[in-house]
């Protein structure tokens, strides 16, 4: 395990008992390296959307046990959101909660000269992503060539 799985492992198991407290649900943790700065975010949402106040008392309570905890040995910035509108889908429960929307796939490589997918996602599983597309055709997408995957947003 690395370090940074490691650090985001650590902080979600300190993050889930929070949460299930509250009734939020956990959407994901990461530890990245931006610039000269490493970041800890924690993205937490609930039913019927997470408040700028709900997210306070989660980010106070996280900060506490993480300076009681100390495994992480780089200085770095907490940040506790939302994980917003156009959220991408990375875990089971992402995708699960996701069958018959309409999403976005992004590709590393193109298919067919595309690099991009939008249409209803249909079913996946750890290999591959399927959707229907506006002409109710299925395109199946290899999980390893995708890059990111999210919700569309219309406005």
């Amino acid at each position: 395990m690395s370090r940074k799985e490691e650090y985001e492992s650590k902080t979600e198991a300190l993050l889930i008992p929070i949460l299930e407290e509250k009734g939020y649900e956990m959407v994901d943790v990461e530890y990245v390296k931006e610039g000269s700065n490493w970041y800890l975010r924690a993205f937490v949402d609930k039913p019927g959307g997470i408040t700028i106040n709900d997210l306070e008392g989660v980010s106070r309570r996280l900060s506490d046990l993480l300076d009681e905890k100390d495994f992480i040995s780089d200085a770095y910035i907490l940040e506790v959101s939302s994980p917003g509108l156009g959220r991408p889908l990375k875990k089971d429960r992402d995708f699960d909660r996701s069958i018959g929307e309409e999403i976005e796939v992004h590709l590393y490589r193109s298919l067919n000269g595309n690099k991009q997918y939008v249409g209803l996602l249909k079913s996946y599983d750890k290999d591959t992503i399927t959707i229907e597309d506006e002409d109710g055709s299925e395109i199946n997408l290899d999980r390893v060539n995708v890059s990111l995957v999210k919700l569309t947003i219309d406005f």
